[in-house]
Protein backbone atom coordinates (compact mmCIF):
# COMPACT_ATOMS: atom_id res chain seq x y z
CA UNK A 1 0.00 0.00 0.00
CA UNK A 2 1.22 3.28 -0.70
CA UNK A 3 1.46 6.50 1.97
CA UNK A 4 -1.59 8.25 -0.17
CA UNK A 5 -3.87 5.02 -0.31
CA UNK A 6 -7.45 5.29 1.82
CA UNK A 7 -8.27 2.19 3.83
CA UNK A 8 -11.75 1.68 5.33
CA UNK A 9 -12.36 -1.59 7.45
CA UNK A 10 -16.11 -2.43 8.67
CA UNK A 11 -17.52 -5.02 9.90
CA UNK A 12 -21.17 -6.09 8.96
CA UNK A 13 -23.66 -8.69 10.43
CA UNK A 14 -23.91 -10.33 6.61
CA UNK A 15 -22.92 -12.97 4.65
CA UNK A 16 -19.77 -12.35 2.05
CA UNK A 17 -22.50 -13.04 -0.53
CA UNK A 18 -25.04 -10.53 0.56
CA UNK A 19 -21.90 -8.08 0.52
CA UNK A 20 -20.94 -8.51 -2.71
CA UNK A 21 -24.13 -7.91 -4.23
CA UNK A 22 -24.26 -4.69 -2.51
CA UNK A 23 -21.46 -3.56 -4.23
CA UNK A 24 -22.87 -4.83 -7.80
CA UNK A 25 -25.90 -4.80 -7.56
CA UNK A 26 -27.39 -1.67 -9.68
CA UNK A 27 -30.63 -1.95 -7.75
CA UNK A 28 -28.61 -2.55 -4.40
CA UNK A 29 -26.43 0.03 -5.00
CA UNK A 30 -29.21 2.85 -5.79
CA UNK A 31 -31.02 1.81 -2.26
CA UNK A 32 -27.37 3.23 -0.32
CA UNK A 33 -25.72 5.22 -2.75
CA UNK A 34 -28.17 6.82 -4.87
CA UNK A 35 -26.01 5.37 -7.98
CA UNK A 36 -26.58 2.34 -9.37
CA UNK A 37 -22.75 0.28 -10.41
CA UNK A 38 -23.43 -1.24 -13.78
CA UNK A 39 -21.41 -3.96 -15.22
CA UNK A 40 -20.97 -7.81 -16.22
CA UNK A 41 -18.44 -7.99 -13.53
CA UNK A 42 -16.09 -10.25 -15.57
CA UNK A 43 -12.41 -9.23 -15.56
CA UNK A 44 -11.58 -6.97 -18.54
CA UNK A 45 -15.08 -6.30 -18.33
CA UNK A 46 -15.99 -2.04 -17.92
CA UNK A 47 -18.04 -0.77 -14.91
CA UNK A 48 -20.30 2.54 -14.85
CA UNK A 49 -21.17 4.51 -11.17
CA UNK A 50 -24.51 5.90 -12.68
CA UNK A 51 -26.58 8.52 -10.92
CA UNK A 52 -29.64 6.88 -10.03
CA UNK A 53 -31.19 10.72 -10.31
CA UNK A 54 -30.59 11.30 -14.00
CA UNK A 55 -28.48 8.58 -15.61
CA UNK A 56 -25.41 10.59 -15.52
CA UNK A 57 -21.99 8.49 -15.34
CA UNK A 58 -20.41 9.70 -11.95
CA UNK A 59 -17.10 7.38 -12.48
CA UNK A 60 -15.85 4.64 -14.19
CA UNK A 61 -13.64 2.22 -15.53
CA UNK A 62 -12.41 -1.46 -15.57
CA UNK A 63 -13.26 -4.41 -14.16
CA UNK A 64 -9.16 -5.50 -12.77
CA UNK A 65 -10.16 -8.45 -11.00
CA UNK A 66 -13.38 -10.20 -9.56
CA UNK A 67 -13.87 -13.44 -7.71
CA UNK A 68 -17.12 -13.46 -6.39
CA UNK A 69 -17.68 -12.99 -3.30
CA UNK A 70 -14.29 -12.38 -2.25
CA UNK A 71 -12.55 -9.85 -4.06
CA UNK A 72 -13.13 -6.81 -6.51
CA UNK A 73 -10.67 -4.42 -8.18
CA UNK A 74 -12.04 -1.93 -10.54
CA UNK A 75 -9.98 1.04 -11.75
CA UNK A 76 -11.64 4.22 -10.61
CA UNK A 77 -12.06 7.32 -12.93
CA UNK A 78 -14.10 10.88 -13.84
CA UNK A 79 -15.41 10.39 -17.54
CA UNK A 80 -14.11 14.23 -17.51
CA UNK A 81 -11.01 13.43 -16.45
CA UNK A 82 -9.82 9.89 -17.47
CA UNK A 83 -6.10 10.56 -16.77
CA UNK A 84 -6.66 10.93 -13.07
CA UNK A 85 -7.51 7.24 -12.41
CA UNK A 86 -6.82 5.66 -9.59
CA UNK A 87 -7.61 1.94 -8.11
CA UNK A 88 -10.36 0.68 -5.70
CA UNK A 89 -9.92 -2.88 -4.11
CA UNK A 90 -12.67 -4.46 -2.31
CA UNK A 91 -11.70 -7.27 -0.06
CA UNK A 92 -14.56 -9.30 1.46
CA UNK A 93 -13.86 -12.13 4.58
CA UNK A 94 -15.37 -13.71 7.64
CA UNK A 95 -14.35 -13.39 10.70
CA UNK A 96 -16.06 -14.30 14.20
CA UNK A 97 -19.41 -14.49 12.26
CA UNK A 98 -19.15 -11.29 10.53
CA UNK A 99 -17.97 -9.95 7.43
CA UNK A 100 -14.69 -7.47 7.21
CA UNK A 101 -14.93 -5.36 4.48
CA UNK A 102 -11.58 -3.65 3.23
CA UNK A 103 -11.73 -0.50 0.54
CA UNK A 104 -8.48 0.40 -0.33
CA UNK A 105 -8.58 3.31 -2.62
CA UNK A 106 -5.18 4.37 -4.23
CA UNK A 107 -3.08 4.60 -7.02
CA UNK A 108 -3.61 8.72 -7.46
CA UNK A 109 -1.39 10.47 -9.69
CA UNK A 110 0.53 13.35 -7.17
CA UNK A 111 -2.17 15.91 -8.49
CA UNK A 112 -5.31 13.61 -8.21
CA UNK A 113 -8.08 15.53 -7.76
CA UNK A 114 -10.15 12.37 -7.12
CA UNK A 115 -8.18 11.59 -3.86
CA UNK A 116 -10.03 14.73 -2.77
CA UNK A 117 -13.31 13.24 -3.58
CA UNK A 118 -13.08 9.91 -2.21
CA UNK A 119 -11.73 10.21 0.73
CA UNK A 120 -14.93 12.11 2.62
CA UNK A 121 -17.10 9.95 0.15
CA UNK A 122 -16.14 6.52 1.00
CA UNK A 123 -16.88 6.56 4.93
CA UNK A 124 -20.40 8.31 4.13
CA UNK A 125 -21.30 5.03 2.02
CA UNK A 126 -19.66 2.65 3.77
CA UNK A 127 -21.78 3.57 6.47
CA UNK A 128 -25.05 3.12 5.04
CA UNK A 129 -24.15 0.02 3.42
CA UNK A 130 -23.82 -1.22 6.86
CA UNK A 131 -26.61 0.23 7.88
CA UNK A 132 -29.02 -0.90 4.79
CA UNK A 133 -27.36 -4.68 5.33
CA UNK A 134 -28.22 -5.07 8.86
CA UNK A 135 -31.14 -2.97 9.36
CA UNK A 136 -32.94 -2.62 6.51
CA UNK A 137 -32.25 0.96 5.91
CA UNK A 138 -29.65 2.96 4.47
CA UNK A 139 -28.63 6.36 5.90
CA UNK A 140 -30.35 9.52 3.55
CA UNK A 141 -26.50 10.31 2.07
CA UNK A 142 -28.04 13.10 -0.04
CA UNK A 143 -29.11 14.95 3.28
CA UNK A 144 -25.84 14.53 5.16
CA UNK A 145 -23.77 15.78 1.82
CA UNK A 146 -26.25 18.92 1.73
CA UNK A 147 -25.52 19.28 5.42
CA UNK A 148 -22.10 19.43 5.29
CA UNK A 149 -20.15 22.48 5.54
CA UNK A 150 -23.67 23.97 6.59
CA UNK A 151 -24.35 25.98 10.49
CA UNK A 152 -26.33 24.48 12.92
Amino acid sequence: MAKNDFVYTTYIRTTPEEVWRAITSPEFTRQYWVHENVSDWKKGSQWEHVSAVDKHIMVGGKVLESIPPKRLVLSWADPQDPSDDSRVTFEIDTVGGMVRLNVIHGNFRSDSTMASKVAMGWPLVLSSMKSLLETGKAIDILAIKQGCGTKK
